[in-house]
């Protein structure tokens, strides 16, 4: 699939995306809002890439929401209400599908980060496992600023990943906070000096998760996930479940051997989704 607003490098078992509007500070237009989840979800059915990067092009990581979207919407506020606000509803949650699609993967994705994300692009990062930025990187929650409230995800995750009074002062206000208190939130893991060294560090790590047993790394993302939507005893159930019908040898005699080779294990990929059932 050919991308207007998206760039996909492969470099072995690590697809990277890159958003790829400079001009534009990687604003969101409409087509970015299928192209991402599409991209995504291409990259999870194929099953060759074991971690997903997320990076972008120019000074800023992207001003989030498009002016053009806003204006589009703006014709639908027009006609009976019941359906007006119906179709407000599903437009809304399309939209929250393009950043779910990022969870929703099988495979680790990292956010890497330089000068602003804004708005929507906090949304992004949020459903992102890891996020990662330069010493110019600043965050902005902006939609209070604009008249609306943040409906794309932000309020849903962040509260997971800061403390959720933090949260709320971020929201209400819509001021930025820069790479300094990202790290001391939790909300980044680390800040480097510029994009080079940054991604250069990022496809490290995304290197050494790609190099673990891809069925191992897709159970780990899809426990901790669980995790945080359910009690301890809830997830250690499901856990024991998953541990029943996952929980195979192979993998497990492959990394004892390269262990005890002293060599890089080679493990199958996942199965590629399943597009139609067999006739």
């Amino acid at each position: 699939m050919k991308y207007s607003t998206l760039e996909i490098k492969q470099e072995g078992h690590i697809a990277h995306v890159v958003l790829n509007r400079p001009d534009a500070m990687n604003s969101m237009i409409p087509e970015f809002w299928t192209e991402l989840p599409a991209a995504i979800r291409e990259i999870d059915d194929e099953a060759n890439a074991r971690v997903i990067v997320i990076s972008s092009t120019g000074k800023h990581f992207s001003a989030g929401m498009d002016l053009s979207v806003f204006l589009n919407m703006k014709e639908d506020f027009k006609g009976d209400p019941s359906r007006r606000a119906e179709r407000m509803r599903r437009m809304v949650m399309l939209l929250q599908d393009s950043f779910t699609a990022i969870e929703q993967a099988r495979m680790p994705v990292i956010g890497a980060v330089q000068g602003g994300a804004i708005g929507g692009a906090v949304d992004l990062l949020s459903a992102c496992d890891m996020r990662y930025c330069t010493q110019d990187a600043f965050f902005t929650i902006k939609e209070t600023q604009l008249g609306m409230t943040a409906d794309v995800g932000t309020l849903q995750r962040l509260p997971k990943l800061i403390p959720i009074g933090v949260v709320k002062e971020l929201a209400y206000t819509g001021r930025n906070f820069g790479a300094a208190e990202a790290q001391q939130l939790g909300f980044v893991n680390k800040v480097f000096d510029d994009q080079a060294s940054m991604l250069e560090a990022v496809m490290k790590i995304a290197q050494q998760i790609a190099m673990n047993s891809p069925l191992a790394v897709s159970g780990t993302k899809t426990m901790i996930n669980y995790a945080v939507e359910h009690t301890v005893a809830e997830s250690l159930t499901y856990m024991a479940t998953w541990q029943a019908g996952m929980f195979q040898m192979e993998d497990v005699f492959k990394a004892m051997e390269a262990q005890k080779t002293k060599t890089l294990p080679e493990y199958p990929p996942l199965h590629p989704a399943i597009k139609k059932m067999n006739s």
